[in-house]
């Protein structure tokens, strides 16, 4: 697996996954909404944790920036 993501979109997706963490522990979210919000901000959190998303692979999008191969 070759990184496929930038800091600034790891850092948002981090945001993100808090937020949705934050919101359902403080029972604001609940029921069948809260459960798919909860598990997107684990994938969210794991994707950024390792700087790889399969959907970025699939659509060919890659946000980290280019590393010279000198």
């Amino acid at each position: 697996m070759t990184k496929n993501m930038g800091n600034a979109d790891r850092i948002i997706r981090i945001i993100i996954a808090a937020i949705i963490g934050v919101l359902y522990f403080t029972n604001i979210i609940s029921g069948t909404l809260a459960i798919v919000l909860l598990v997107l901000s684990v994938v969210f959190f794991l994707t950024s944790i390792i700087s790889f998303c399969p959907l970025y692979t699939i659509f060919g999008i890659k946000t980290c920036p280019i590393e010279s191969k000198e």
